[in-house]
């Protein structure tokens, strides 16, 4: 068996009083598409924030492929990571937000290229280059030299997806990506995301309530409620038969909502 290239060990987090996550223990196999559901404030998004470096943990551990994220070796222990250490281990990260980020004085090319001229020092017609068959595999080629300003939701959720694939990252985290879409555009990014889990094996994790997406998207659905995982399992057995009665009760809701499961 292959080693897990996520590793969270009872890692806590709280807001003031609010406790989002609690001692949560969690593994990731290399490649495996996961799907984190859950009602609002269950924790999904702190997660993918914390492997992102973008919050901090209360208590716990995360490895990110074999590497200690918030703390590093040092005198033959381990001591509070700092930002060097976090840079280099958050590079095999990347991340897609719900609100795109792009930034709107730069170009779509000049977005995607930015960090790995920044970060990696990749020469700029090499960084090119690759925004360019990036922008092909998501269906934005051809406004490479748009602004953002000239692009719909969907047009600049699929350039903020390969700009996240600029840095060539081991793990992509999808936080609520259709959620600020609108409805005849959520498809168009889901498209991209379906190509991506069946063309690569980069590992994938998904916070979505597309629950339909989800079903047909992972390997493994885990359901969050109260900073906890209270069940998970392949897709089918969650959205079909799940055993758990807070799951059942947040399924119920959902369909009763129009969404697919």
């Amino acid at each position: 068996m292959p080693a897990p290239i996520v590793q969270i060990d009872g890692i806590s987090k709280s807001f003031g009083t609010f406790k989002v996550l609690d001692g949560l223990s969690l593994q990731v196999m290399p490649g495996e598409k996961l799907a984190l559901i859950g009602p609002s404030g269950s924790g999904k998004t702190t997660i993918l924030r914390i492997l992102m470096t973008l919050e901090g943990i209360d208590e716990g551990s995360i490895k990110i492929d074999g590497d200690e994220l918030y703390r590093m070796p040092r005198n033959g222990g381990l001591v509070a990571a700092d930002e060097r250490h976090l840079a280099k281990v958050r590079q095999k990260v990347g991340m897609v937000f719900q609100l795109f980020n792009l930034f709107p004085h730069k170009s779509v090319i000049d977005n995607v290229t930015l960090a790995p001229i920044l970060t990696q020092k990749t020469p700029r017609a090499a960084a090119e280059k690759r925004a360019l068959e990036l922008l092909e595999m998501v269906g934005m080629a051809d406004k490479a030299k748009a602004m953002p300003a000239q692009l719909s939701g969907g047009q600049k959720q699929r350039v903020a997806i390969a700009r996240a694939l600029a840095l060539s990252p081991k793990i992509m985290l999808f936080d609520e990506v259709t959620s600020a879409l609108d409805p005849e555009l959520v498809e168009e990014v889901l498209n991209v995301m379906r190509k991506l889990a069946e063309e690569t094996d980069m590992t994938m994790l998904l916070v979505t309530h597309e629950m339909g997406f989800a079903h047909d998207f992972a390997d493994r659905v885990l359901f969050f409620d109260r900073g906890r995982i209270v069940e998970e399992g392949k897709p089918d057995d969650i959205f079909r038969q799940p055993k758990q009665e807070r799951t059942q009760a947040f399924l119920r809701k959902i369909i009763a909502a129009g969404h697919r499961v």
